[in-house]
């Protein structure tokens, strides 16, 4: 037994030792016949590093998006709700514009529990600020104290809003830095008046700058108490407002978002047979929401520009049934002197499995040059960003192609006959 049993380890250890040396001068092989060719190599991985460079440049710019802006919903924090009004196509072709009023904020406030802040943001829309002779359009939102979180709004110089500016509806207001530029305020314009419309405003704020994104200037607005945005609007137009919430307990987040919907069904008098008039989302179901937007995008884009590997790896087995063509002479003689069928087969796949991952390495690195250079060209667009994901995906999808589309010609050259491969001319 103990003989059987160290025979077979030894046999075992031979076997093992003899596929490694076949697979290591398969590939010592497989090196030299791409160095030797180097002109047709690159020519045969040039479908390979076209399809994965677009695959990554698209990648990257989607993720870079994504990325930013799920940066952006961070901020909102994971125990907040939005509530604002939802509209169909039919609602505009109708007319009857879904909308969430002040009534709908003075609701929620006094009637559902568990509330540890509510924000209302009222759009004011575009707005002409006046300071001396300089005129800037403005877009101006109304809303409380607890807003700064909401926004990620922190002052440079001044405060915020306060609490007591929303109740006495003080005319006071919050600029941004390009507002502050526009009308040339001075560097720090805390105390300055400006004019809102009719009204005539302290400026007691000015916020940090946050730059732009997606061509969009963060920095272009105007904050104003929410009672104070009431009064001037008054009853000439209906109000549209969104409301942000949030919650004292995480735990209740469920309890909260029913009592919400019930009480607007109800002020709203929704039928039961219906749908909702309005969206209740948290934090985390917005960003999901977007996620599985870019995420669908993603797909379909890569999909679309990944056709272009199918074709790479039908060149690629096309060059590889010439080159067996070519080298039926040499393949007859290495059959000669002992070469086995398995070690002819293994010398050619590897050649097109290391063809196709040198291409995808190419591919790669082209691909996010491609996405950054893309990314820094559209102005205020995130960086691009290329997810580990993609990176392995890339090579995977490579070596597969590599394996596919090596199998026929490897299996070509493998089945040759020594006699007619030594007589072939």
């Amino acid at each position: 037994m103990l003989r059987k049993t160290a025979a077979t380890n030894q046999w075992f250890t031979e076997d093992t030792t003899m596929l490694l040396f076949d697979m290591t001068e398969s590939l010592r092989s497989a090196l030299h016949s791409i160095r030797a060719h180097g002109f047709r190599s690159f020519l045969t991985t040039l479908g390979i590093i076209i399809g994965v460079a677009a695959v990554v440049a698209t990648v990257s710019i989607i993720q870079g998006l994504q990325y930013t802006i799920n940066q952006q919903f961070e901020g909102l924090g994971t125990n907040s709700i939005v509530v604002q009004a939802r509209n169909t196509y039919e609602n505009y072709l109708t007319g009857k514009i879904a909308r969430i009023s002040p009534e709908d904020f003075d609701m929620l406030s006094s009637r559902v529990e568990g509330i540890a802040t509510i924000s209302p943001i009222i759009g004011g829309g575009g707005s002409q600020l006046r300071y001396g002779s300089q005129t800037a359009v403005v877009e101006i939102t109304g809303s409380t104290y607890s807003y700064q979180d909401v926004a990620q709004t922190y002052m440079k110089y001044g405060r915020f809003l306060s609490d007591t500016d929303d109740t006495t509806r003080r005319r006071v207001v919050v600029i941004g830095e390009t507002v502050r530029e526009n009308l040339n305020l001075p560097e720090d314009p805390v105390g300055e008046y400006v004019r809102v419309g009719d009204e005539w405003m302290k400026v007691i704020g000015l916020a940090e700058e946050k730059g732009q994104i997606l061509g969009q200037n963060q920095d272009n607005f105007a904050i104003i108490p929410y009672s104070t945005m009431r009064s001037i609007a008054g009853n000439q137009s209906r109000q549209s407002m969104a409301i942000q919430l949030t919650l004292s307990d995480l735990n209740q987040m469920e309890a909260v978002q029913d009592r919400v919907t019930s009480l607007l069904r109800l002020a709203h008098e929704i039928p039961s047979d219906e749908d909702d008039d309005f969206q209740v989302q948290t934090s985390e179901q917005l960003t999901n929401t977007f996620n599985t937007i870019l995420s669908s995008v993603t797909v379909v884009m890569g999909g679309i520009v990944g056709i272009s590997l199918l074709v790479g790896g039908i060149g690629i087995m096309n060059i590889m049934l010439v080159s067996v063509t070519e080298r039926t002479k040499e393949i007859g003689i290495c059959k000669a002197i002992g070469a086995k069928r398995h070690q002819i087969l293994m010398q050619f796949l590897f050649e097109s499995l290391l063809l196709c991952l040198l291409g995808g390495l190419v591919g790669l690195t082209l691909g996010y040059g491609i996405g950054l250079a893309a990314s820094a060209a559209i102005p205020n667009f995130p960086q691009a960003v290329v997810p580990m994901w993609a990176v392995l995906l890339s090579f995977g999808f490579s070596a597969m192609v590599g394996l596919v589309f090596g199998i026929m010609p490897a299996a070509k050259a493998a089945n040759l006959d020594p006699i007619e491969a030594l007589r072939y001319e």
